[in-house]
């Protein structure tokens, strides 16, 4: 009676180990997750070493830039009566922008490198020319009376000062003047004194700007024309055009790319004219009087300045960015996100295949295999900052798929096994990284590719006799 209750046990037992194993072999294959968050880190920790040698490079050389200007300021007196009946006269700044502007901008591409880290630099000649028709200024409700000619200004600003190459200057008219750079901390506004008589002195008046600067990873243009109108060519073939707009027209090919924008006063979000802060823009002020009650008192003290932010004007440019096309980390982190895909179809492959065949693989063997599964990440991410994801992807694939291959005909004893298992893994493999080429189909060709593994599986998985 024992022997046949033992007989019984047995032959449960055989009927269940491989439901058993395989709720092990999955439970295993969700473990390994946890390594997967190590080597995520890692890849964060990599790519924050190249932001730092980014920041490291760039901080001696130039920031990202963008150009707005240039932009006439002129002062202006305004009188307030307060509760006291005392008369409070102040100055302030009315900012007009030119009709018509024209930028013609040549970017020469550099990369440079810190150890491993390549970071994406530029030198960049621009010409900016342009017209004011005249001031309007009828629209801001100022007394022409109340405006200080001799005290008007043109201003410009340059993201990073330290990009510039020669003494920025205007050709304003038929003189030129020299633009310097404002009092204060944080100010990157560039001024120069026009000393105009009247209004009729803004009348046709044509400027040219001749600009030579270091920049990083991106340039761009503040539409301040009311028609304004941007050409940018380089030699650098893969141009990311980002910004408020897209160019109207571009030719990229191996040999470089030209863009060209077109903007109108009805894109931007301010308007051809303005008083003070209404919209933000760096202005000086040469000298400000204060007039209380009847007699007017002047106060000096040197030249001040208020220095604000550029967000609202900023907002309004657009540009090219030179990026580098093959970013390792980002792919790299792209397939971390497949790991347990990966991971999971290798061990049902390997477990399905042990069964047709016959042979047990104990769990410390699937063990070992998932280890070089996630080894793989690691090769990935170490050989492709030397030689590009694609080629690191091909190495350490191929690495990991003959390492496991040769694991596997030592457990199984058969070469038809291993090549099988071999197979599905090029499969995966492959099967993976066109998903991280095809980004805009990744998720419908996933789904599909899904569907189709979990078919097969379904169809082996037949064999199996409870």
């Amino acid at each position: 009676m024992e022997t046949n209750n033992e007989h019984s046990s047995i032959a449960v037992w055989q009927k269940s180990k491989w439901l058993v194993k395989g709720l092990i072999i999955g439970i295993m294959a969700l473990l390994f997750m946890v390594p997967m968050l190590y080597v995520k880190n890692l890849v964060f920790e990599r790519q924050e070493r190249q932001q730092e040698a980014n920041k490291e490079i760039t901080s001696k050389w130039a920031g990202r830039q963008n150009v707005i200007g240039p932009v006439v300021g002129v002062p202006y007196w305004k009188t307030n009566e307060t509760d006291t009946n005392k008369k409070i006269v102040t100055k302030h700044i009315a900012y007009f922008l030119p009709d018509n502007l024209k930028v013609d901008a040549t970017i020469n591409p550099k990369e440079k490198h810190r150890g491993i880290f390549k970071v994406m630099l530029y030198d960049s000649k621009a010409t900016i020319a342009g017209s004011f028709s005249e001031l309007a200024i009828a629209k801001l409700n100022i007394p022409a009376d109340k405006y200080v000619w001799n005290e008007s200004f043109v201003l410009m600003s340059v993201a990073d000062n330290k990009g510039l190459n020669d003494q920025l200057s205007i050709k304003w008219k038929d003189s030129t003047l020299e633009l310097t750079p404002q009092p204060g901390d944080h100010n990157d506004g560039m001024m120069a004194l026009l000393k105009a008589n009247s209004a009729d002195d803004f009348k046709n008046a044509s400027f040219t700007i001749n600009i030579d600067m270091n920049g990083s990873e991106q340039l761009f243009f503040t539409p301040v024309g009311k028609s304004t109108v941007v050409n940018i060519n380089s030699s650098w073939k893969h141009p990311s055009f980002s910004g408020n707009m897209l160019p109207q027209s571009t030719d990229v090919s191996d040999t470089g790319f030209t863009a060209t924008w077109k903007s109108m006063a009805h894109k931007r979000n301010f308007p051809q004219q303005w008083v003070d802060n209404n919209y933000s823009l760096a202005h000086y002020l040469p000298a400000m009087t204060v007039a209380e009650g009847i007699k007017e008192v002047t106060i000096t003290g040197g030249a001040e300045s208020t220095t604000v932010n550029y967000s609202a004007i900023s907002n309004a440019a657009f540009g090219v960015d030179l990026f580098i096309p093959v970013n390792g980390y980002q792919k790299t982190l792209r397939t971390v996100k497949y790991a347990l895909l990966c991971i999971l179809l290798t061990f049902a492959a390997f477990f399905l295949i042990e069964t047709s065949n016959k042979k047990s693989a104990h769990p410390f063997q699937y063990g070992l295999i998932g280890l070089a599964l996630v080894l793989f990440y690691t090769l990935l991410l170490s050989i492709s900052e030397y030689t590009g994801f694609n080629t690191a992807y091909l190495i350490a694939a191929g690495a990991t798929i003959a390492l496991i291959a040769w694991f596997v005909k030592g457990i199984l004893a058969s070469g038809k096994a291993t090549t099988i298992l071999s197979f599905v893994l090029v499969l995966v493999y492959s099967y993976v990284f066109s998903l991280l080429q095809l980004q805009d189909y990744s998720l419908l060709f996933g789904s599909i590719g899904l569907f189709i593994t979990l078919a097969v599986v379904m169809y082996f998985s037949k064999k199996l006799k409870w």
